[in-house]
């Protein structure tokens, strides 16, 4: 399998995972291996992919997770469930404006967690020339490392629409107080932390 972009920001996402996560959302979870990875840490997680053969090939695989075969725009989500939600190189295949559904989707505290994709322009040009050198030896490595090896069920592929610029002004009016930071494989990451629920406000007793 070639080295993977998604792959390599997994240990990225997982940081973002809050302390005391109970339940995840997957998004567009593909073959499940983050799902998986989520799992691992006594996480309850639902991963959903539209793509019936990735779904069939992550539930061959097990680890834990439940894998739904759905469409994340119209599937109904439980309000205030998910304590995170991760999307990987998969927001740009949905609507952006499908955040807000994900957003709702949050309990408090709770974290959403993109790792997007987006489209060049010359603004981008440095990002991208520093990135090629890099990605052909990890590619080289990977290659030594896995020859001979079959490639598993790879998801789906669709190239962004949004640039970054673009991607920066959505999500201020659908996420206000979200982090993005542009990540040097051709990615960015997103970070939106929901609001804690506040304490109850304490009664005075006045005589």
């Amino acid at each position: 399998m070639p080295f993977d972009h998604n792959d390599h920001y997994h240990r990225t996402l997982l940081r973002r995972v809050p302390p005391g996560c109970a339940r995840a959302l997957d998004v567009g979870c593909g073959a499940g291996r983050f799902a998986r990875r989520l799992a691992a840490r006594g996480i309850e997680v639902d991963a959903v992919d539209p793509a019936a053969e990735v779904i069939e090939a992550a539930r061959a695989a097990g680890g834990g997770p439940r894998f739904l075969h759905a469409d994340i725009t119209d599937m109904e989500l439980p309000e205030g469930h998910y304590d995170f939600v991760s999307c990987l190189a998969s927001i740009h295949h949905v609507p952006f404006a499908t955040v807000s559904r994900l957003r709702s989707a949050l309990a408090p505290g709770g974290v959403l967690a993109i790792l997007g994709c987006y489209r060049e322009t010359p603004a981008d040009l440095a990002w991208s020339l520093a990135a090629v050198p890099v990605n052909a030896v990890a590619r080289a490595a990977v290659a030594v490392r896995e020859r001979g090896q079959e490639a598993g069920v790879r998801a789906p592929v669709r190239q962004p629409e949004m640039s970054l610029a673009e991607i920066r002004r959505e999500a201020a009016g659908l996420l206000p107080g979200a982090r993005i930071s542009r990540l040097l494989f051709w990615r960015y990451l997103l970070v939106h932390r929901e609001p804690a629920q506040p304490p109850p406000a304490r009664a005075q007793l006045y005589l």
